[in-house]
Order: structure tokens, then sequence, then C-alpha cells
């Protein structure tokens, strides 16, 4: 009874500690504006107070898109790597986070600006999809180890890149437009942005929990899963789906916002353990925190401007990315 209760009760009181600073690092991103705000005005605001309109059409939807985006994030990232059984297998390492917004960009591009509320989801759903689709199948070719898949997904995502600038050279009035979503913000989130990936979130919801229940299964070879009596291509399959959906409905709400699928659950895996059932909640709350802190952080920096949430996510996630390569290279050795 007590080897159950231990890891549970450390995972919860993870949970709670993430929480907590979820709502600490959400408050203080409210204070800081055009118009500045102490802690005591956020919160008299939210009660209805004074500066109610501020914080509540500005500054709380700016917040709750990060805490969403945040946390779809990193489940995104945690069944990546389960179904892959690959530690480098976030969205954004492995290219599917760049193909969504090429797919967005060529979609805001192609199709007339009333449409957009509608092309660019599917645009970014298409291109999530493509990418997922192109990693499979020519990691698959190079033998579908970790340095292959992690080798695949850079080119696929430095192809996306590429295409992308190349789209903008020929097409520079939208360029300026379309560069700080690239980068990841949620700058200029509003309670539409809130609902709508709401709603999706919502929808993806019965896929994530079908998912959540196969994802310790995940950690099994093919040939185990097939003793099981289990598919292992409809399995693994399943997994990379869910990741693409919430992947895609986070990069239609705030852009291509790097590593936080990668740094999300290895944090949440270092902290809880691999089991499933405290994973994927360690992975939400700390990708949301991650996400939050990132904007917070590249609001003070370099004051009165802002720098990009996801510019601060790379700078955090590219050299730990570096480490985990080391890392998985002096295991192999």
């Amino acid at each position: 009874m007590n080897a159950i209760a231990g890891p549970d009760q450390r995972a919860l009181a993870i949970c709670i500690l993430a929480s907590a600073m979820i709502i600490v690092v959400g408050i203080l991103g409210m204070t800081i504006g055009a118009v500045n705000l102490s802690i005591g005005q956020v919160l008299d605001a939210l009660g209805g107070g004074k500066g109610a309109f501020i914080v509540m059409q500005y500054r709380a939807p700016r917040v709750a898109v990060s805490i969403l985006a945040g946390a779809s994030f990193g489940l995104a990232g945690a069944m990546l790597q389960g179904a892959l059984r690959n530690p480098l297998a976030s969205p954004d390492v492995v290219g599917i986070t760049k193909c969504a917004g090429l797919g967005a960009f060529l979609a805001g591009l192609l199709t007339p600006p009333a449409w957009a509320i509608w092309t660019v989801p599917a645009g970014v759903v298409s291109g999530a999809l493509l990418g997922a689709a192109a990693l499979l199948a020519i990691g698959r070719s190079f033998g579908g180890g970790i340095a292959a898949l992690a080798l695949v997904g850079v080119a696929i995502s430095m192809f996306a890149q590429a295409l992308m600038q190349y789209t903008m050279v020929l097409f520079p009035t939208r360029a300026d437009q379309s560069m700080v979503w690239l980068a990841g913000s949620v700058y200029g989130s509003t309670m539409t942005d809130v609902l709508m990936l709401s709603l999706w979130l919502l929808a993806c919801l019965p896929l994530l929990l079908m998912a959540a229940a196969r994802l310790d299964a995940g950690g099994f070879g093919d040939e185990t899963l097939v003793s099981l009596g289990m598919s292992p291509t409809r399995m693994r399959g399943g997994l990379i789906l869910v990741s693409v959906l919430l992947c895609a409905g986070s990069v239609a709400s705030v852009g291509s916002m790097g590593f936080l699928g990668l740094l999300a659950p290895h944090a949440a895996r270092q902290l809880v353990g691999p089991r499933a059932r405290h994973l994927l909640p360690a992975s939400a709350l700390i990708g949301a925190l991650t996400l939050l802190a990132a904007d917070l952080v590249g609001r003070l920096v370099a004051l009165p401007n802002e720098i990009p949430a996801g510019i601060v996510a790379a700078v955090i996630g590219g050299p730990y990315l570096i480490f985990l390569l080391i890392k998985e290279a002096g295991r192999h050795d």
C-alpha cells in the first residue's frame, strides 16, 4: 500500500505545486502592460472592480491562452515520446510544429482574409498531419532509430522553415505579420482565442483519454505488444494522431512555439516518473507554467518592447536539446 501511495502522493504534491506556481505567474503576468497594475489591483479587477476591462479583455485572455497552449504542447510531447519510444521526439524537434506553421501560413496566404478563421486551422491540421506522415515514412526507411528520427525531423523542420521564408520573399507584404506568429507569441490573444482553443481541446479530450490508457504500453517493443494482442501500428498511430491534433490546436493559437513539447515531458518524467496517470497531468501543468514564464520573461527583459515567448523558450530549449543528445550518445557508447 505504501509503495503505491508514495508515487501517487509525490505526483499529487508536484501537480499542486505546479498549479500554485501557475496562479502566481499568471497574476504577475496580468500586472504588466501599457498601464502597470499592482497585484492587489489585478485581484480587484478579477473580481469586477476598477481595471476589470483592461484585465479581463486584454491580460486575462493572454494568460489563459498561455495555460491552454502550454498544457497542450506538454501533452503532445508526452504522447509523441511514448509513441516513438524516443526521448527526443517532441513535436518541434521532429518538425511537426514547423509543418503546422507552414500549413497555416500557406492557408492564410492563398485564401481570402474573410475565410481565415476556418482556413488557417485547417491548414495547421493538414500541415501537422503531413509532417508526421513524412517523419514516419522517411524515418522508417533509415531504420526508425532515435538518431534517424531526430535527424529526419530536423531536416523536415528546416525544409518547412526554408519554404516559409521563400514564400515570404515572394510576398513581402505578409512577412512582418507572419514573423511574430512564426516565432511563437501569445501577444494580442483575445477571449475568442480562449474559446476556440478550449473547444478544440474539449473535442480532443475523448481521444486523449483513450490514448492515455495505452500510453504505458508504448514503452514495450512491437513483439511484446503483439503477444499481448495489440496492434503496434494502430496503437502507436493513435498516440501520434492525438499528439498531432493537440499540437495543431496550439500552433493555430500561438504559432510555432519551440521546445515546450520537449521540456515539459522530460521535466515531468524526472519529477513524477513514467507512469501515464502521473506523467500526463504533470506534463500539462509544467508546459502551461513554462509558456507562462517564457511570456513573462519576454515582456520583462526588453521593456518597453517584448520578446516573443517562442524565442525565450528556444533560448532555454536549444541547450537542453544539446544536453539530451550528448546524454543519449553517452548511453549508446
